[in-house]
């Protein structure tokens, strides 16, 4: 492994111009693993499946973000990686037609999976933005590309649910696929050209990953506090499309696209959060974070068939969930600037396959106890959180106070 001339700590600050590019280039790609989600009713019954196929669908996306994730993220530490990004934008857009022409359950359920696993550009673009970005700037710049991202989360369910319910599903994927295409020609024409600190082969990279993770405890943390977060996450709004459809709501996609909208108000989160992170410690903001998601759960248990109750869980669960993400990104990324994709993707694939998990086991929540089950399970995940951040808490503390112990 040889080191290159470090570029990872710019001497200006990076310009909003490109923060702006890099936040709508990650909100409009990950957009790509949402749109099923307020469309996940009308795509079963297109299908005549089963409820439950609809949680394996959502699980497939996400799984293709995980697998994603592990093969081609590490890349970002040893290719270029505007073109890097570029092919996985082409591929993304492949795909997305081939969700678009699905004749079967089983097809959508394919191309689903290679979808998520070409939708990752977003985890190369937030590094980048780590790496362009000047070192007291950090965390800001990451919340703001975080909030591009986030919106682009929220937004792709209130997009899919009205153009899935006057055009049908298929026509939201047609148009993905468009904007996949002129995204690549926008980052090709905006985008620097930026390097690896290293040269490193794949291999190296790979067991390089085992590495960080057995020795950096901090990682191990947050990825674990991750894929909780998104776990309860996933769970909410892959069951959220059936709860709607019941009494007392009895709304359609639509509708259930619009719920995207309230949770823009969490978004505002990662920049506030990033800010934070940049001033106070961020693991001890993640417990709020924590204590947020799990507020948002008690309240859709005991108000959810209100209208009103449920607006204020999903605030709270966006505002927590994303707020708990930034916090934990911008620890990992200030452990080792040459590593960053590496430890990115270790965080992200734990991320996502907590997501992917509890898609797949809300779905069969859902069907076996409906909402009552599916929120007691939402803080199961959060209690599992919890008992994650308050070891680690326990640690800290211990072996700071052994440093602090005078030698014999």
């Amino acid at each position: 492994m040889h080191k290159m001339p470090p570029q990872s700590e710019p001497a200006h600050p990076l310009s909003k111009q490109v923060v702006f590019v890099l936040a709508l280039a990650s909100g409009v790609t990950v957009a790509n693993l949402y749109y099923n989600q307020p469309l996940l009713a009308q795509i079963v019954h297109a299908f005549h499946a089963p409820e439950q196929q609809g949680g394996i669908l959502s699980m497939c996306t996400q799984i293709g973000y995980a697998i994603g994730l592990f093969f081609f993220v590490p890349l970002g530490d040893m290719k270029e990686r505007r073109r890097l990004i570029l092919v996985l934008l082409a591929l993304a857009a492949i795909s997305l037609i081939g969700v678009a022409t699905a004749q079967n359950i089983a097809w959508m359920d394919a191309t689903s999976l290679a979808v998520g696993i070409t939708s990752i550009a977003p985890q190369l673009l937030i590094p980048l933005a780590a790496q362009l970005a000047a070192p007291n700037e950090r965390g800001k710049v990451i919340g703001s590309v975080m909030s591009g991202l986030l919106i682009g989360i929220l937004l792709a369910r209130t997009a899919s649910g009205w153009i899935g319910g006057d055009f049908g599903w298929r026509a939201m994927y047609w148009i993905a696929a468009l904007m996949m295409v002129i995204l690549s020609v926008l980052l090709r024409l905006l985008l620097p050209q930026t390097f690896p600190e290293q040269t490193v082969t794949y291999r190296e990279l790979f067991m390089s990953a085992g590495r960080l993770i057995r020795e950096q405890p901090t990682l191990r943390e947050t990825s674990l506090l991750g894929a909780t977060l998104f776990g309860g996450f996933s769970l909410f709004w892959t069951t959220l499309t059936f709860f709607i459809e019941q009494p007392p709501y009895h709304y359609g996609s639509q509708i259930a696209g619009l719920f995207g909208l309230v949770g823009v108000a969490g978004a505002g989160a990662a920049r506030f959060a990033g800010r934070l992170a940049d001033r106070m410690p961020a693991q001890i903001l993640s417990g709020f974070a924590l204590a947020t998601v799990l507020l948002s759960f008690l309240c859709f248990w005991i108000f959810g068939s209100h209208l009103v109750g449920l607006i204020l869980g999903i605030v709270l669960l966006d505002l927590g969930t994303q707020a708990g993400h930034i916090l934990n990104q911008s620890r990992i990324f200030n452990l080792l600037p040459e590593a960053r994709n590496r430890l990115n993707m270790v965080y992200m694939v734990a991320y996502f396959l907590g997501g992917s998990i509890s898609s797949a086991i809300g779905s069969f929540v859902w069907s076996a106890w409906r909402w009552n089950g599916v929120c007691a399970f939402g803080c199961i995940l959060v209690a599992t959180g919890f008992s994650v951040w308050g070891t680690y808490r326990i640690k800290s503390v211990r072996i700071s106070s052994a440093n602090d112990e005078p030698s014999a």
